[in-house]
């Protein structure tokens, strides 16, 4: 399969200026992150134009120890998450590091850490403490339980959260078993409303002069995306059941299989399902009585199903998903991530972008008219790679 030339793409794209000024220029983030959920806030941050000032630990952050592994060696989990940083190894229990880390907090706007709730006090830099040291500072603390609550201490990854929070028993198909989401969304939905906490405390300190400190739970995160089971919990209070790719509420919305491969296939009203209708040929479905409104195909949504794969198997998905979009009828194919990237529509979106070095990197999904929308135009940090920069500017 041919590799995009996503630099050659991004010199057309006006949407994709490399010159624009970026939103966040001039914020300092010190950043005591590691693995994956603190990481992927601050290369938001570093990705709006913060400078990110990455503090790891002499044997380096761990992801710099895990796979998958690049040409040169490194760590393809570290260079996703860190890219556009800088790097400074520390031991922050050594007298002479501990000063230079309060003195860089001491300039910081923001300072983002994601150890178990009081390994920064034992360290000397409590949350609480740094903001009233320094009034003016956003210091944000992501864990897997938060800062409070009687689970507060517990170790947390992903996966247990996933287990936890609900999201791995609605995953998966009503006769299977619970299962995890393929990425490590808990992880990632928790460094997103890491950013999203920050950002809102950039705001509130222009207009009030003060900092905060901020807390942002994995768990509480990933709960939160359990809207439509929650609709069934928290209203009706019953409970909600895994029914695979299919939704609770309308039908047909849900995967079917075509001749050679799956595609997903949504309507959302009785207008798409005439829509569909037509274009699968069976105009008669729109006045079937058993089809007629989105409350009959949902609770027929068997028949309707099997209805609907009869005619879909005739050919292969690619042909159907343009059948589909012709009528306009949303649609799209189960693709792996490899062909995704591939898409036009990512390419020209800036998601995959190509650094000076070579290596390509996740893009912003954040798009701006007034500002840089191309993001972090650097690659991840050698370890210590800014050490002595740094220690020159702060000491």
């Amino acid at each position: 399969m041919t590799e995009p030339n996503y630099s050659e793409l991004e010199a057309k794209n006006v949407h994709l200026d490399k010159d624009k000024p970026y939103p966040l220029s001039g914020i300092l983030v010190v950043d005591f992150t590691h693995v994956l959920s603190g990481p992927t806030c601050t290369r938001m941050l570093a990705d709006a134009g913060a400078r990110v000032i990455h503090i790891e630990r002499k044997t380096g952050d761990d992801t710099r120890h895990m796979g998958p592994y690049i040409a040169d060696g490194s760590s393809e989990y570290f260079r996703i998450c860190n890219a556009g940083k800088e790097s400074i190894a520390l031991d922050l229990k050594d007298p002479k590091d501990h000063v230079l880390a309060e003195k860089m907090i001491a300039k910081a706007d923001v300072v983002v850490e994601n150890f178990r709730p009081g390994v920064m006090k034992r360290l000397g830099f409590g949350p609480e403490e740094m903001v009233k040291k320094y009034p003016k500072l956003i210091f944000a603390s992501i864990s897997g339980f938060g800062q409070y609550g009687p689970w507060s201490k517990q170790a947390a990854y992903d996966t247990i959260i996933q287990a936890v929070s609900g999201l791995m028993d609605a995953t998966g198909t009503p006769e299977g078993k619970p299962t995890r989401v393929g990425t490590s969304v808990s992880d990632v939905v928790a460094g997103i409303m890491g950013y999203s906490a920050i950002m809102t405390a950039l705001v509130a300190r222009d207009r009030t002069g003060k900092g905060t400190t901020v807390d942002v739970s994995m768990l509480d995160s990933t709960f939160s995306l359990m809207v439509q089971d929650l609709m069934i919990a928290l209203g009706p209070h019953k409970m909600p059941h895994r029914i695979g790719n299919r939704h609770p509420d309308m039908y047909p919305f849900d995967t079917f299989d075509c001749k050679d491969q799956p595609i997903a296939i949504c309507c959302g009203n009785d207008h798409l399902w005439s829509l569909l209708s037509h274009a699968l040929g069976h105009d008669e479905w729109v006045e079937q009585k058993d089809f007629k409104t989105n409350d009959l195909r949902e609770k027929n949504w068997q028949k309707v199903k099997d209805a609907m794969q009869s005619v879909l198997k005739t050919k292969d998905a690619a042909e159907w998903d343009k059948i589909l979009h012709d009528a306009g009828v949303p649609a799209g194919l189960v693709l792996n991530v490899d062909k995704t990237r591939r898409l036009d529509q990512i390419i020209t979106r800036g998601m995959v972008k190509t650094l000076p070095d070579g290596n390509e990197v996740l893009g912003s999904p954040m798009k701006y008219s007034t500002w840089n929308s191309y993001g972090l135009q650097k690659d991840s940090p050698k370890l210590d790679e800014d050490g002595a920069k740094i220690r020159k500017e702060f000491e």
